[in-house]
């Protein structure tokens, strides 16, 4: 008779403990193939259980292929392989510093993205979110189109239309979860076959997107104002990806001659210009850029921009506009895609959009990051550190660039900084082949540092260039 010692006090339910029991003992050969099983009622008075409880341990045994019935018989052993006996499962966790999760990252980062929580208007949020379980029932339990929550698409078209003067029509926006899913469906679109032109330097996450694809890429080098037209010229480039109005990493801003130039070369036969524009919403001197959308009157640019940087960088919806001919091709091939934002968010940042909080919030915004910006360079130049820095590229967008002059190579700042809990980031990490032009000039990404953490900063680079 099979005798197990079960625990009525247990998390685990009785039935549970009898199952696991009896599957080890077959697995392990103590109970042989073939071998029959006590009877329910029998078992069932020698363990002190209830016959409901046996009845299905043995049900589940079966199930799983465990053991076998026979009419009027009982329950029999089933045959188990005994040569791929259950083995007890292991973690190895990678040391690859790239995996390490973020608490043993340098709590002093000048290149990190994410914005500052004290920034999001949580209250504000929380309200809509509030409203939007009231009163948009329906719609939260029902499927968004493809291209999004039409109510979000008509509130970016009016924003759109207000800040940047673009003439938009919500048919034409696709809302998605970040823009690396947009980049994905726009390599659906576009096709894999074409060659696309890239700026160099350029967001390295853009590169190995098109990779992943297997798509051909060719790199175009920066000038003072913009991507070098003659080169892209001489290419061989159907698209050509890049964020005219702040340039990552360079902070470069694509000048108004280079932009008529950039529409006539994408006239000149199936050409497209993907136009990255992530946080055009932040410039502090002076009328907001012009986009290559709002000038492009033969529908050969296709805008992206994301909610990122003005909301939060955690808060996973982006959205671009497609010429009318793409979207005809997107409807036709790729509207089977279910949309990746949930109803919930999407209703929320619309009525966020609607009732005119986001307007107010970017004003905030713009007033918040010009102090914070303003502060920071004030403190760096008037640091010991003056006559050893210049900044660079600080008019638009959340970061500039700070050119060190320093005995000291670029590694060997970026190694004496990490020593110091301090990751800085050079433009020449951003290069796919060699940096020609750039030389001891970093990254300074102000959104998330502190008046604390930027003493810090001064001290631990003082310390390393002086």
């Amino acid at each position: 008779m099979l005798t197990y010692s079960l625990d009525n006090h247990a998390s685990i339910p009785l039935y549970e403990q009898l199952y696991r029991a009896i599957k080890n003992d077959i697995t392990t050969g103590i109970l042989e193939a073939g071998e029959k099983l006590p009877s329910k009622r029998n078992l069932a008075k020698h363990l002190g259980v209830s016959i409901v409880t046996v009845e299905t341990s043995y049900q589940q045994l079966k199930a799983e292929g465990y053991i076998y019935s026979q009419a009027k018989k009982g329950f029999f052993v089933s045959k188990i392989n005994p040569h791929h006996p259950p083995v007890e499962k292991t973690i190895r966790l990678l040391s690859n510093p790239e995996s390490m999760p973020d608490e043993v990252k340098p709590s002093l980062r000048l290149s990190n993205n994410q914005t500052n929580s004290e920034t999001f208007p949580f209250a504000t949020w929380s309200k809509i979110v509030r409203q939007v379980l009231n009163n948009c029932q329906n719609e939260l339990v029902h499927p968004s189109p493809s291209k999004g929550v039409l109510m979000l698409r008509q509130a970016i078209a009016k924003h759109l239309n207000d800040y940047r003067g673009m003439a938009v029509d919500p048919r034409q926006i696709i809302i998605g979860a970040g823009t690396e899913y947009l980049y994905t469906i726009l390599i659906q679109l576009i096709g894999l076959d074409k060659t696309v032109a890239l700026e160099e330097p350029s967001y390295s996450k853009i590169q190995k997107i098109y990779q992943q694809f297997k798509v051909k890429q060719t790199f175009i080098d920066m000038e003072e104002d913009g991507i070098s037209m003659s080169q892209l010229k001489e290419k061989n480039a159907d698209i050509v990806h890049l964020s005219p109005s702040h340039q990552f990493p360079t902070g470069a801003i694509l000048s108004i001659s280079k932009r008529y130039e950039l529409l006539s070369w994408a006239n000149q036969g199936d050409r497209y210009i993907i136009e990255d524009d992530y946080d055009s919403e932040f410039r502090f001197h002076g009328l907001p850029i012009p986009s290559l959308q709002e000038i492009d009157s033969l529908g050969k640019v296709i805008y992206i921009n994301t909610f990122s940087k003005s909301l939060a960088s955690t808060l996973r919806i982006s959205y671009m506009i497609l010429p009318p001919q793409l979207l005809e091709r997107f409807e036709k091939q790729l509207s089977f895609y279910n949309n990746t934002v949930s109803n919930l968010q999407q209703y929320t940042l619309a009525y966020f959009m609607q009732d005119d909080y986001f307007e107010k919030h970017l004003n905030r915004m713009r007033l918040y990051y010009q102090k914070k910006r303003d502060y920071l360079i004030q403190n760096l130049l008037a640091s010991p550190l003056k006559n050893h820095i210049s900044i660079h590229e600080e008019e638009s967008g959340l970061h500039f660039i700070m050119t060190i002059k320093s005995r000291l190579s670029e590694e060997e700042i970026c190694q004496q900084a990490l020593k110091n809990d301090l990751q800085i980031t050079p433009i020449s990490h951003y290069y796919h082949g060699e940096n020609k032009q750039f030389d001891k000039c970093f990254i300074v990404n102000y959104a998330n540092i502190s008046n604390q953490d930027l003493e810090k900063i001064i001290n631990i680079l003082s310390q390393i260039i002086l």
